[in-house]
């Protein structure tokens, strides 16, 4: 069960000029299920992506990589069901045939195509199911079409991401709407994850390429669920150039700051759903690090708690048995890390307790206080190293009964 997550109410995501969505049930791998994608971009929009680090990356990652240096993208074309990964040179070919069929339905190049695929590994893409089902999903496209896409990229979430948002930039009224999907295999470094954000909004490409970067590592790759980085993870930002402001140029304008703003704020609530729907989640928990020498140093702690089964089981049990967060903290990595002047806190929205101190348990800290706070559904342990400015923040959840369950019957 999603932890303070609820479906977006489809009146609440904002068209966004230039941007026209459609899908369709190709039957990719389960009947009468919405699992074929089209997004159609208006000429002229800048396109930027992040991708999964993973060394066996999936074909559609291989080729949206190569297709984004060739210039002006005009559509995306996304599948669930299979992960066309682990599939090799028949996979690649796959990818490629996908492209081109969507680029002689919509009259472009198919170097102007980007695809996308999320769901099994190791199994080859029923690519002609999916081109049979592109008629039908470009015979769908329409501005208003993001409720159902949010529903479309799904695989095992239980329920829909999407966010929209509007900010003023120059003067104009720019509008941003984005989808997320991943509970599982969730560890970005760039999880299977995919995120699409388009606003229409007027930016330099080299601008929109270092933003989607930025916003990325504060959202996207801020978050884990299971500590496995997939092959397929995706982060795409759109640009139309349709709002009428003035192209952005400077990144020391104040249009920058107010468009980069809202760019990664509307990140963070689709990665954060990421991590609310995580695999048979029960907990939203919040890994705070500070004090540390660098953001790297502090990132390498939070998720060495993050990624602990062990502190994951506890939160679920609710069991206060903090000193597996000690542990983590131990083997993050850190060799010169001076325990003695390390603190941590644990704390919900509504109480925050200091429950270690010096080296050891704080002497204010009782185990009652520590059993309230974590029969709560939103946590965060908060941790300082007290060794210098910088900081970090790991979004991540618990370990549960389901996760075993959903992982082990993922195929059937």
């Amino acid at each position: 069960m999603a932890v303070n997550l609820t479906t977006p109410n489809a009146a609440d995501l904002n068209p966004v000029a230039g941007v026209r969505l459609g899908v369709a049930e190709a039957g990719i791998r389960k009947a009468n299920r919405r699992d074929l994608t089209v997004i159609e971009l208006v000429p002229g929009s800048r396109v930027a992506g992040v991708f999964t680090l993973n060394r066996f990356c999936a074909a559609p990652v291989q080729l949206c990589k190569a297709h984004l240096l060739h210039g002006e993208i005009r559509a995306l074309v996304i599948n669930t069901g299979v992960a066309n990964a682990g599939t090799g040179e028949p996979g690649l070919a796959n990818a490629r045939a996908t492209c081109e069929a969507l680029a002689a339905q919509l009259d472009v190049r198919a170097e102007q195509v980007l695809p996308f695929s999320t769901g099994v590994i190791l199994e080859p893409l029923p690519v002609d199911r999916l081109v049979a089902g592109l008629p039908k999903a470009v015979a769908d496209l329409r501005a208003d079409g993001w409720f159902d896409v949010a529903h479309a990229i799904m695989t095992t979430d239980t329920l829909a991401k999407a966010v929209s948002q509007q900010v003023m930039v120059g003067g104009r009224r720019v509008t941003l709407t984005g989808v997320s999907k991943g509970a599982g295999m969730i560890r970005p470094n760039m999880a299977t994850m995919l995120g699409f954000l388009a606003c229409d909004a007027a930016i330099s490409q080299s601008l929109l390429d270092a933003l989607t970067r930025e916003a990325a590592d504060l959202s996207f790759n801020s978050i884990t669920v299971d500590g496995d980085t997939s092959t397929n993870d995706s982060f795409i930002v759109i640009a139309t150039g349709q709002a009428g402001n003035a192209e952005i140029t400077d990144a020391a304008s104040a249009d920058y700051q107010a468009l980069r703003d809202a760019i990664v704020a509307v990140s963070v609530r689709l990665a954060q759903s990421i991590v609310r729907d995580g695999e048979g989640a029960t907990k939203f928990m919040t890994i705070a690090v500070e004090g540390g020498t660098s953001r790297d140093e502090c990132r390498k702690v939070a998720y060495a708690v993050a990624h602990s089964p062990l502190v994951k089981t506890a939160f679920f049990a609710s069991d206060p048995n903090l000193g597996r967060i000690l542990a983590a903290i131990g083997y993050a990595g850190i060799d010169d890390l001076d325990v003695s002047r390390l603190r941590v806190w644990l704390g919900s929205p509504a109480e925050s307790v200091l429950v270690a101190e010096q080296g050891g348990r704080a002497a204010s800290y009782v185990e009652e206080a520590g059993s309230r706070i974590m029969k709560e559904a939103e946590l965060t342990v908060r941790i300082d190293l007290a060794r210098g400015s910088a900081s970090a923040t790991v979004w991540t959840c618990d370990f549960s009964y389901d996760y075993v369950k959903i992982n082990a019957d993922y195929r059937s």
